[in-house]
């Protein structure tokens, strides 16, 4: 995905110091996933484009994008990383008002996938119907994604048991047959594959879900409306390190070692996402629209109430 790059760290260390001067919140907590779609914040941390703006930049890891957002709405973060659906869907029930305030990843090829294992009944997309389906949570980038993709193949998803199970336990429930098939991102595709031979039965990158908007970061109201320097600091620091994550996969894979805690030949063989950081509300559209037609939320919502004030770098 092509990113608006700012300029190399280095030139713009004093101008960002001075603005980093003015900032309202100069320490930062981020809750955040140990996902490959962190490649570009932990660059930023690990490679000083947050410090460069001023930014002292901690995170708590949450067990989940619902947990992660609850985090941000409790004031225990600041900003929550998270797939875009609970965003929306906070925003539909009431429980917050939330604002997106950077993108994260898009759907690539290879990066999202329905898979299986060898000795289970499932063999193509056509299988999966009435059968066990491993996903994270319910209303989750991984049951919409997967109901998506089956819809598109015309294959009911009405009378499919989902089993809910955290992404670092599936491979192995799918090796004991807790599950038929399950949802996987990278870099647990790779890691299934190595552990538990498992094949993909469909990529998540067709149909309806093609190049679909995944993760991203937000932050209640009040903090944006509090907060529009360390925004815009924030906003910085990651478009600079989206620029170089996106042009330079050399610079993410030792990261993805030391925070995702995955091996080296995991980090050289997977697929990485579509890296962004510029949010694009016609883009973003596509996400509420789902949770609409699979009936995630009961009323439209229009995307671009939800974007916060942009700042290119």
């Amino acid at each position: 995905m092509a990113v608006t790059g700012c300029g190399a760290l280095g030139s713009n260390q004093l101008t960002a110091a001075a603005a980093g001067s003015g900032l309202e919140k100069p320490v930062l907590k981020v809750s955040i996933l140990p996902t490959t779609d962190l490649g570009p914040f932990w660059l930023a941390q690990d490679g000083g484009y947050f410090k460069a703006e001023g930014l002292d930049v901690d995170t708590v890891v949450a067990a989940s994008g619902q947990a992660s957002l609850a985090k941000s709405i409790s004031g225990e973060a600041d900003i929550a990383f998270s797939t875009y659906p609970p965003f929306f869907i906070a925003k539909s029930s009431g429980v917050a008002d939330m604002q997106l305030v950077a993108d994260a990843t898009s759907v690539n090829p290879k990066t999202n996938a329905i898979v299986t294992v060898p000795n289970s009944p499932v063999k193509t997309i056509f299988d999966l119907a009435g059968k066990k389906i491993a996903i994270t949570a319910k209303n989750t980038a991984s049951d919409l994604l997967t109901r998506s993709v089956m819809q598109d193949h015309g294959v009911d998803f009405s009378k499919v048991k989902w089993v809910l199970i955290p992404l670092p336990d599936i491979a192995a429930a799918l090796q004991q047959g807790q599950a038929d098939a399950a949802y996987l991102p990278e870099p647990y595709i790779t890691q299934a594959a190595k552990t538990a031979g498992a094949i993909p039965v469909i990529d998540i990158n067709t149909g309806a879900s093609q190049d679909f908007p995944l993760t991203g970061y937000g932050a209640t109201r009040k903090w944006v409306q509090d907060n529009p320097k360390t925004l815009a600091a924030f906003q910085r620091a990651m478009q600079k390190a989206t620029h170089e994550a996106t042009n330079d996969r050399a610079s993410i894979e030792p990261l993805l070692v030391r925070f995702a805690k995955i091996d080296e030949d995991t980090a050289k063989l997977l697929t990485l996402p579509g890296y962004g950081s510029l949010l694009d509300s016609r883009r973003l559209q596509r996400v509420p629209d789902l949770l609409l037609q699979l009936g995630a939320i009961p009323h439209p919502i229009d995307a671009n109430s939800m974007i916060g004030p942009q700042t290119r770098g």
